[in-house]
């Protein structure tokens, strides 16, 4: 008889909707939820808060959907949580993770830590070593950097995750894993399956990757939006069988939809070469998936094919770019868009004349077309443009007068501009994506202890 776990997914991202956890595990028992909380520069953004504060730097929403989680913990034993909400801490995130389930009640529910991916401190030894670290997009090898990374991460695979599990954990916490990994990690601990099982891994990993966007498979980010009361939108499951195929769906009674469509837009979703999807795990074929809308939001998935995963992994580097700053003014009038464009102009040129000069400088007409393809023109009854400048400078100081340009007008540009009120805008620091591969020569480790023991362990552990 083939065995089958429901594997569910409450967050796609870091500001996704913190009531979709706790609505999805009170509509259907699951066995697991994953909570997948990181893109790429949002561990930059963790590093820097870490900086102000050591006991900062992981994803601070899972503490408010853990709180919300709290009943179905106790009252739905076979559910266990894994997530990546440990961003550049997952030890600080286990700690507060453990003192929030000790208050609840629960302080022998046992919390699994993968560490390991926080490549950083390696990074100068690879560089001596020879290693290129040569950015994806550009060619150009990171020695030409400087000291400017901000923050270096490696996407680690299935296995730390799968360890935890096996030690008994009921909450895992990682750091950056491979999306698919944590759906990957619960099915190789249920299902046992061989770690050179590339056949299988490769089904687990699309499962993953159907699931890890959360509404993304269940018609949000949708061209087909309307009718899918997508304000009570359902997010996903996947019933993943010990074959490796699966059948994607949602609590029933919830808006949006699960159906061939909405599956197959997910499955081509920032995959790359389709016939070459690389994960720490396996590389996936997804030219041989098939997939079959069984009507009634239930998809069945099956065929995925796989090979040895690649020897080098994914990582992802931040390093800081200078400071960047936009404002914003609406502009009306019948001739709105003339006046807006000469608006902007009158700010570059007071600008220029401070001596300001910047790496960009980029003016958007929204209403008149230039965020639209195609569209160059706005249309003839236009009599409102929201203008919006936006800059990037090395240092802070020139970004800083730029916000400084946008009130004056209100007297000494034409008649016909508003937005200026809300005050001067914020001035933010820049952090650049630099995507590479990595050699896999980095350790990782995994700690599993109660939540009561984990409030005991020394900092930083």
């Amino acid at each position: 008889m083939t065995k089958q776990i429901k594997i569910a997914n409450g967050a796609g991202f870091l500001g996704d909707n913190l009531d979709a956890p706790r609505r999805l595990v009170e509509a259907v028992d699951v066995d697991y939820l994953t909570l997948e909380y990181l893109a790429e520069l949002t561990l930059s953004i963790l590093a820097r808060n870490r900086e102000k504060n050591p006991a900062a730097g992981y994803a601070d929403d899972f503490l408010d959907v853990l709180a919300s989680l709290t009943p179905a913990l106790r009252s739905q034993s076979q559910l266990r949580l894994v997530t990546n909400a440990g961003g550049m801490n997952p030890a600080a995130c286990a700690r507060a993770t453990a003192a929030l389930l000790a208050a609840g009640g629960l302080p022998d529910t046992k919390i699994g830590v993968a560490l390991g991916d926080d490549i950083l401190p390696l990074i100068p030894g690879w560089l001596a070593a020879g290693e290129p670290l040569e950015n994806l997009d550009t060619g150009q090898p990171l020695c030409e950097l400087g000291a400017r990374l901000v923050s270096a991460n490696v996407y680690l695979g299935a296995r730390p995750i799968t360890v935890a599990l096996d030690a008994g954990a009921r909450i895992v916490i990682t750091g950056r894993v491979a999306d698919a990994s944590l759906t990957v990690g619960p099915a190789m601990s249920e299902f046992g399956w061989a770690w050179d099982d590339w056949r299988r891994l490769a089904g687990a990993s699309v499962a993953g990757h159907l699931i890890e966007c959360g509404a993304q498979v269940t018609g949000g980010y949708s061209n087909h939006w309307q009718g899918q009361d997508l304000a009570q939108v359902g997010y996903p499951i996947a019933e993943l069988a010990s074959d490796s195929s699966c059948v994607v769906t949602k609590p029933p009674g919830t808006g949006g939809s699960v159906t061939r469509q909405t599956v197959v837009s997910q499955l081509v979703y920032e995959i790359g070469d389709p016939a070459h999807y690389l994960t720490p795990d396996v590389d996936v074929d997804f030219t041989t998936v098939d997939v079959t809308d069984r009507g009634g939001d239930r998809v069945a998935v099956s065929g995925a094919t796989g090979r040895p995963a690649p020897a080098r992994l994914k990582a992802s580097l931040a390093y800081a770019a200078g400071y960047a700053a936009s404002g914003q003014l609406l502009v009306y009038g019948r001739d709105c868009v003339a006046k807006a464009r000469a608006v902007a102009e009158m700010i570059r040129a007071r600008l220029d004349a401070a001596g300001c000069r910047f790496d960009a400088f980029h003016i958007e007409l929204l209403g008149a077309g230039d965020a639209t393809p195609g569209l160059t023109a706005a249309p003839r009854a236009t009599r409102e443009i929201v203008l919006r400048v936006a800059v990037r400078a090395p240092e802070r100081a020139m970004v800083e007068r730029f916000t400084k340009e946008f009130a004056p007008l209100v007297t000494s540009g034409p008649a016909g501009l508003a937005g200026y009120a809300s005050g001067r805008s914020p001035v933010r620091p820049v952090f650049a994506y630099w995507p590479t591969l990595a050699p896999r020569d980095f350790m990782t480790s995994v700690e599993t202890h109660t939540a009561a023991q984990w409030l005991t362990r020394p900092e930083p552990m």
